[in-house]
């Protein structure tokens, strides 16, 4: 008799926040609050927004999360944490989870609130759930989706492939793995 299918949680399809983005859009300044709103979409489509409100400027910095979820309208924080960088520049920040109390980088919309991936028993990567068939035919028939990939590299959009009239060490790169 096969074994029951459980149907786990994917952690690359769930809404997610992360501490790069944050710090990419301007929101972990330090001695600043900061309001914002985040959106999701997925094959074109907007999938969910949500409002935040950034503070570092008191002493325990934190996020304010408002949003709904299943029509309840939802509102409450998450901890911040600083670390000096090892590198001696500037600050590294984390989250600290409300769930599990871990520091991370990166927090999950799963069960109506943002959490660590292990919050969530039984969640898995989309690689996880393939079978050892299907992880060697990818294997296998990526080298010919490679170059497919490479031709969109090289024709996508800002791609630049000389610059000062000289090619781009990327762009020869690619050309050499073509």
């Amino acid at each position: 008799m096969p074994k029951p299918s459980t149907f786990p949680i994917l952690i690359d399809e769930l809404k997610n926040i992360g501490i790069p983005f944050l710090t990419k859009h301007g929101y972990l300044k330090p001695n600043e609050s900061k309001y914002g709103t985040i959106s999701w979409e997925r094959y074109g489509k907007k999938t969910g927004s949500i409002s935040i409100l950034v503070n570092t400027e008191s002493e325990a910095p934190r996020i304010f999360f408002n949003y709904k979820c299943n029509e309840t309208l939802i509102k409450y924080e998450v901890q911040l944490v600083s670390v000096p960088s090892n590198l001696g520049r500037g600050l590294v920040w984390y989250f600290i989870c409300p769930i599990t109390g871990k520091r991370c980088r990166k927090l999950y919309l799963a069960n109506t609130y943002f959490q660590h991936r292990s919050a969530f028993s039984g969640a898995m990567y989309q690689k996880q759930t393939c079978s050892k068939k299907d992880r060697y035919y990818s294997l296998m028939f990526s080298t010919i989706f490679k170059s497919e990939q490479i031709y969109e590299q090289i024709y996508s959009k800002n791609f630049k492939k000389t610059y000062s009239g000289k090619p781009t060490k990327r762009y020869l790169k690619l050309l050499q793995q073509l």
